[in-house]
């Protein structure tokens, strides 16, 4: 536990879905600073061992997987974060379990974090008609095309979705995952 860590979140238990290609600091900033409130993170994906990361113009670190999609269940998390990258959403919404698990947290009213191009696979799990949402800018047209109204703020919330641009909006990103886990 380091000098700003509390136990807010202590008992909480947060998935993290990732592959190969996330973008590094959107997994690693948000998971650190919910292990930092007392949280525990698990890091799902589609295979076991460890994933690459994407550190904005190259490869970055690995991290450990916790646990592979078809062993994980959404009624054992109180919250799902979803981190961008280019590569990382686009190969997990390919996989019938990974998006048929966004689903289902999605439809169980328990916050869902996506950051980046992480709303991806909100579009493939079709959760986001009538929802207001942001992302990374090049995926407007495809939020918009599924129903949702997008727009460009550091951080959106509407309903049990939380939804953010980019890197620089993880600070903001993070205390609304917070805030709603403590709601």
């Amino acid at each position: 536990m380091s000098l700003f860590s509390s136990d807010a979140l202590k008992g909480k238990k947060i998935a993290i879905l990732a592959t190969d290609g996330f973008e590094q600091s959107e997994l690693e900033k948000p998971k650190k600073y919910l292990e930092d409130e007392g949280a525990e993170t698990h890091v799902i994906s589609l295979k076991s061992g460890k994933i690459k990361g994407w550190d904005q113009k190259d490869w970055g670190d690995e991290v450990a997987v916790d646990k592979v999609i078809t062993d994980a269940r959404p009624a054992d998390y109180d919250a799902l974060v979803l981190p961008g990258g280019q590569m990382n959403p686009d190969i997990l919404r390919m996989d019938k379990d990974v998006v048929a698990f966004v689903q289902a947290f999605a439809r169980s009213g328990k916050p869902v974090a996506a950051i980046c191009h992480g709303p991806w696979l909100l579009v493939e799990a079709d959760v986001v008609r009538g929802k207001n949402v942001t992302s990374w800018p090049s995926l407007h047209t495809d939020l918009k095309n599924a129903g949702a109204h997008w727009e460009d703020a550091e951080v959106v919330v509407d309903g049990n979705l939380i939804t953010s641009r980019k890197p620089q909006d993880i600070p903001a990103f993070n205390e609304k995952i917070k805030a709603a886990l403590l709601a």
